[in-house]
This record gives C-alpha cells, sequence and structure tokens, in this order.
C-alpha cells in the first residue's frame, strides 16, 4: 500500500492562479520522500490539500487509502504535521501544549501526559517542560513542532523545512533522528530548501515547479539519469595552448579544464592521450557526477 496516493490534483484559487496543474504522485509506505520545488512551485498547497487545510478543486488524495475529503478525520489522524511557520499558543507551558496536542488524537489524558514526556525527553526538553514557547529559543521551538508532529504516533509524518533557521548541530541532530524513525517504519514526506539535505535523507524524489511535477524517481536514480559527468583536469593553459580540435564540450575556469562526458571510463583514457600529444601538462585529474542540487537547479530554471 502506498502512504500517499495523489491522482490528477488541481487546485486553482480564487485569484486564477493555478497553483496545481493535475498531479499525480504516489508515496510507498516506508519511505523517506522529498518534494522539492522553488518558491511558489506548490509544495505547500500539496501539503495543505493533504492535512485539509486547504480545498482542492478537482482530483484526489488519499493517506494510506483514505480520501482526504471524503475520510478526513481517518486520513488526518495517519498524518503528523510539522509546518514551516512556528505558531504555538502562548499561555500554556510546553508539556502542556504536547499533552493537549495527543489528546486532539484521541489519547486518554494518561495516555497524552506519558506521550508528551517521552517526547520531551526524546528532544532534550525535559528541563524545559514548563517553560512556556516566548521562553524558548528558535531551535527549541523547531524541536517542539516536530515533537507535535510525532506526538500522536502516525504512521505518516509531514516535515515542511524542519531544520529552517536550526544551528548545523541540530540539523544533523534532526537528521540522525529522522532517519532513525524512518528506519523503524515512518514514511516521512519532507519539504527543503536544503537540497544537501534531501540528498542525504530522501530515498525518494519528486521535484515540482510551477504547479507540475518534473522529476520523479528514486535519488540515486535521478542523480545517474539525470546529471552529467565531468572530468576536471588541473593543468597549465595559456592563451597559445591549440585546444581547437577538443572534441568534448568543455570550459576552462583559471588553470582548470572542465569537461562533460556521458562515458567519462572510456574517454578519460582518449582525454589523456589527446592532453599529450598537445603537450598539455596534467597536474591533477579526477571525474565528477552532477549533485542533485546542480540537477534541480537545471531544471527549475529550463521551467523558468
Amino acid at each position: 500500500m502506498n502512504a500517499v496516493e495523489i491522482n490528477n490534483l488541481l487546485k486553482i484559487y480564487d485569484n486564477k492562479f493555478k497553483a496545481l496543474n493535475k498531479i499525480n504522485l504516489c508515496i510507498p509506505k516506508g519511505s523517506f520522500f522529498g518534494l522539492l520545488g522553488p518558491n511558489g512551485a506548490g509544495k505547500t498547497t500539496t501539503i495543505g490539500i493533504l492535512t485539509g487545510l486547504v480545498n482542492k478543486t478537482s482530483g484526489s488524495a488519499k493517506i494510506f487509502g483514505h480520501d482526504t475529503v471524503d475520510n478526513f478525520r481517518d486520513a488526518r489522524t495517519m498524518i503528523g504535521l510539522s509546518p514551516q511557520e512556528l505558531n504555538f499558543d502562548v499561555f500554556f507551558t510546553i508539556e502542556e501544549l504536547l499533552t493537549l496536542q495527543a489528546g486532539y488524537f484521541n489519547k486518554d489524558i494518561k495516555e497524552a501526559k506519558a506521550r508528551a514526556l517521552e517526547m520531551l525527553e526524546y528532544f532534550n526538553l525535559t528541563d524545559k517542560r514548563k517553560s512556556k514557547a516566548r521562553e524558548l529559543s528558535g531551535g527549541m521551538k523547531r524541536r517542539v513542532q516536530i515533537a507535535k508532529a510525532f506526538i500522536h504516533d502516525p504512521p505518516l509524518i509531514i516535515l515542511d523545512e524542519p531544520t529552517a533557521g536550526v544551528d548545523i548541530e541540530l540539523r544533523y541532530q534532526l537528521w540522525d533522528f529522522l532517519k532513525e524513525q524512518n528506519k523503524n517504519g515512518k514514511t516521512i514526506l519532507l519539504t527543503t530548501h536544503y537540497i544537501e539535505e534531501a540528498e542525504k535523507l530522501c530515498d525518494q524524489i519528486a521535484i515540482i515547479n510551477e504547479g507540475n511535477i518534473i522529476a520523479n524517481g528514486k535519488t540515486e536514480d535521478l542523480i545517474s539519469s539525470m546529471g552529467k559527468n565531468h572530468i576536471t583536469i588541473e593543468t597549465n593553459l595559456d592563451d597559445n595552448t591549440d585546444i581547437e580540435d577538443f572534441k568534448w564540450k568543455y570550459s576552462i575556469n583559471k588553470n582548470k579544464l572542465v569537461i562533460e562526458t556521458n562515458n567519462p571510463d572510456s574517454d578519460i583514457i582518449d582525454i589523456i592521450e589527446f592532453m599529450k600529444q598537445k603537450s598539455i601538462p596534467i597536474n591533477k585529474i579526477r571525474s565528477e557526477q552532477s549533485t542533485l542540487e546542480e540537477i534541480f537547479i537545471n531544471l527549475t530554471n529550463k521551467n523558468e
């Protein structure tokens, strides 16, 4: 069973802005799925429809088989949401906030309190349990936000920019926590502007731009099929260096010759031979593949 199934999902706002253009998307149960896109691409609208915060225009969305409209209560219970915006009731302590959040999902008071204490300990917030949100640092508020998503132990966790505004140490701690949760069976849907974060965490990725899914697949397959291979040669080039008959696409950056190739293993031999014939010294040579960030920039720029 898929954790999320989206079919022909269309969203047109009252001002005629088309946020989603009949997109189709499946998120397998147990996957760590990244939904990437520039600002205004449709990520937040998609999450809003999945969680019942935004009304669709047409199409369907299901959470573990439950339609988000016809079976809203069942679908919503399956989701733990951590939105990008930090929004807390200022009158409650952190422990009370978490206990109330668990109560929203039918946890009795004893279970809700126990779960709140468990989350406080897990996120190193036990000593802040009697503090109110306004008294916490930005990083602590983000931890509370994520703890609220996990409080009722849902099978699907949706995280919208979970590491925005946190320091490097906390970001790595959250990465470890999320990887552990995914390993233990949680399906995680992540949106992030940190492409490196998606590349390190997600086993599958979809890229959305202008309301359309423009790429979708396993992370390693996307990088392999859509990325470019580069051979970088550090050498000594000057204005008299003759490389006019160089048959590969290349660019020169200072004393680096950067060559695009689809067959780096075989081309590197021919390139070295060419350099020898031209008496061009090779100081260092290495083969590299495009990063997910380079693929993302290339795809989204094409669609502008």
